[in-house]
């Protein structure tokens, strides 16, 4: 696989083929890779949605400013952060770590206690955009897999999140939604598959010292 060749190969699909669906192992595919993705001290605190249902999908439009890829995808991804980190979060991600590593308790305790000490001193809106960084970590890796797997994707911030938060009962979940990832299959008829892709040259973005 040539990875640069499949980076150029992708962009953000403007026209999906309805008509042309992700089949499971695609799916599940994205879905470990989500997993997988890297996040700060490793402590996950977002979630992704898997959204297929193309009533419910077709309600999100008006919430998309209009934005037809979100019914017209194969599936919407919608990355979620929790509403706030609570310290017992800390406490049972360090004891996945003993369980899966079976790390000495006396080499966790005192990383657990400055992780939950410096959350503690998080306003809740500071511990959302702590979160809200890590929903663009886990974006990127995924916009990256989706071109080597030649899965088409579409980022998206522009949305009411708060509408969509409200349509898909997230309070229920403690979660808050921030970025959307459509993805599917390009339409033959959508012409921004074929425009050249546009970018600064190489020496200009990238800096060596």
């Amino acid at each position: 696989m040539d990875t640069i060749k499949q980076l150029q190969w992708r962009y953000a699909t403007k026209k999906f083929d309805s008509n042309k669906k992700l089949n499971s192992n695609k799916l599940n595919i994205l879905k470990q890779a989500f997993n997988l993705t890297a996040t700060s001290f490793g402590l996950q605190t977002i979630k992704m949605l898997v959204v297929q249902n193309t009533e419910l999908r077709a309600s999100l439009v008006a919430h998309s400013y209009n934005q037809k890829q979100v019914l017209e995808a194969s599936h919407l991804l919608v990355i979620c952060i929790q509403e706030d980190i609570l310290e017992q979060d800390i406490i049972n991600y360090y004891n996945n770590i003993k369980k899966i590593r079976n790390t000495p308790e006396t080499i966790l305790k005192p990383y657990r206690e400055d992780l939950i000490k410096m959350m503690s001193k998080m306003s809740i809106p500071e511990r959302q955009r702590w979160s809200k960084n890590q929903a663009y970590i886990a974006l990127g890796n995924l916009m990256t897999v989706c071109a080597i797997e030649e899965i088409d994707a579409c980022p998206m911030e522009g949305f009411n999140a708060a509408a969509y938060d409200s349509a898909l009962q997230l309070d229920k979940l403690g979660l808050k939604s921030v970025l959307l990832l459509p993805v599917g299959y390009r339409a033959d008829t959508d012409m921004f598959a074929g425009f050249a892709k546009v970018r600064m040259p190489i020496n200009d973005a990238v800096l060596e010292l």
